[in-house]
């Protein structure tokens, strides 16, 4: 079976149409018939003579029997919203994959590490992470905390108003009201208001944020039992593959913290602590 993968100047839509097209090998009277269109008007997708109405995008995706990955790249392609359906990370389908996840968490052990979901909700925790954040916040208060962007942002006053945990926090919001306007998610809004409202942010965060550049892995400074110490932050994303993995479900972000000087350990003499999170 050949493929029509052929790069040239059309638009993004275009080549993935017939991509997509060649792939299931329908021809263009043939997904005419499907989607209640006609091949001429399937041609001039093609050729990039027209634009796709959203409905004519969806009406492709179903005919071709695209997954949602890939109904996505169709639909940012052509201009629109991607459509993402949320996953359960605690469903009878997805038990591999939390067996995977405590596997990784349990192996970057003595590195705090936590696993967050796309709306920074904490789904899994390892025993570093519960000792190092124990160390400043308590046990069972730690015990209470549902959201990783809740946590970080009530550290503030731990990092003595450091520039570079205050760019971190810049940052977080910049993505945050990013992904607010690409989903239209009205929790995510609500808690970008609540973090904004934080004492310490700088009312001109996002000018702030958008002088910096946007990577997943920075280095912040916490005071630990008096003294300023420095880590680098560094997330990893878990989930699908391809342009449009940031909104393909289930989004899972890794996030360890390593201590900046070599011979230290975050998360040393971790034995003995409790957390709900914590794999069994």
């Amino acid at each position: 079976m050949r493929v029509d993968a052929s790069i040239n100047n059309d638009s993004p839509f275009s080549g993935l149409l017939r991509f997509w097209r060649s792939v299931h090998q329908v021809s263009q009277e043939e997904l005419a018939y499907r989607t209640g269109s006609s091949a001429r008007h399937l041609s001039r997708l093609e050729n990039s003579h027209v634009s796709p109405s959203l409905e004519m995008v969806e009406a492709i995706a179903v005919a071709l029997d695209m997954l949602e990955r890939d109904s996505n790249h169709l639909l940012i392609a052509a201009g629109f919203r991607a459509q993402e359906k949320k996953a359960d990370f605690r469903s009878a389908d997805l038990k591999w994959l939390r067996k995977a996840m405590a596997l990784t968490l349990r192996a970057l052990d003595p590195h705090p590490t936590v696993l967050i979901d796309g709306s920074g909700d904490i789904l899994m925790v390892n025993e570093s992470w519960v000792a190092f954040y124990s160390r400043l916040i308590g046990e069972h208060h730690l015990a209470c905390v549902t959201n990783h962007f809740d946590l970080l942002f009530s550290l503030h006053d731990a990092t003595s108003g450091s520039k570079a945990y205050t760019d971190a926090l810049c940052l977080i919001l910049m993505s945050i009201q990013q992904d607010v306007l690409l989903t239209q998610d009205n929790a995510m809004q609500q808690r970008l208001t609540q973090l904004c409202a934080t004492p310490g942010v700088p009312d001109d965060w996002a000018r702030r944020a958008a002088q910096l550049d946007p990577m997943a892995s920075f280095r912040v400074e916490l005071q630990i039992d008096g003294s300023p110490e420095r880590f680098f932050s560094v997330s990893q994303t878990v989930g699908a593959m391809g342009p449009t993995a940031y909104v393909s479900e289930p989004r899972l972000t890794i996030n360890t913290l390593y201590p900046e000087s070599a011979a230290k350990h975050a998360g040393a003499d971790a034995q003995g602590y409790r957390h709900p999170l914590l794999p069994e």
